[in-house]
């Protein structure tokens, strides 16, 4: 199966990063649990794009922790023959650095893609399967075909509850999650 997979709060946890961003430059606290819908509303748009620039230096990328178990879980369905696809909004300028930090952690992948319709290069490469925390991009998933998955943040809490979307609160019970979906194709290749 074609597998595409999101970088910021799917491979690594980064709602730290952004809170720390916004408490930083701005003064304001983001907590996590309080976070419960994919806007930002307690910054306005200008000041949430300075906090993911900052978010996204050379520098703050390669600092980045993977979550427990998504190298080994995604390198796993890289050795089983699956396409594995990294796909971010971040920056076109932000490859190179991301590049790195997937080599530096060890993460096998077949391509990575930064652009801001994630969506669209899906259906372009083919992919089955989303894994993204953005309730927008498993909706837009769903609506193309492909199978969505995601850790559960307070932010899609919703589409968990109320979509067709594989929901897990991390990489072991993800990868449980997924495996009929992933053995299905395999026995249909």
């Amino acid at each position: 199966m074609r597998i595409a997979i999101d970088i910021d709060s799917t491979l690594h946890h980064y709602w730290p990063l952004l809170s720390a961003a916004a408490k930083r430059r701005f003064g304001i606290d983001l907590p996590y649990e309080q976070q419960v819908t994919w806007d930002i509303s307690r910054l306005r748009a200008e000041q949430v794009r300075v906090c993911v620039q900052d978010t996204h230096t050379d520098d703050a990328i390669a600092a980045a922790k993977p979550y427990p178990h998504a190298v080994e879980t995604v390198n796993a369905w890289h050795d089983a023959g699956h396409w594995i696809h990294v796909t971010s909004h971040r920056a076109e300028g932000c490859q190179t650095a991301t590049q790195r930090w997937l080599d530096d952690i060890g993460l096998r992948h077949h391509q990575l893609y930064c652009s801001y319709d994630k969506i669209a290069r899906c259906r372009e490469v083919g992919i089955g399967l989303l894994i993204d925390d953005s309730p927008r991009n498993l909706l837009r998933a769903l609506d193309a075909g492909i199978v969505a998955a995601t850790l559960r943040h307070p932010w899609n809490r919703d589409v968990c509850e109320e979509e067709d979307v594989i929901c897990a609160d991390d990489w072991p019970e993800l990868a449980r999650r997924l495996a009929p979906v992933l053995d299905g194709d395999r026995r249909a290749a």
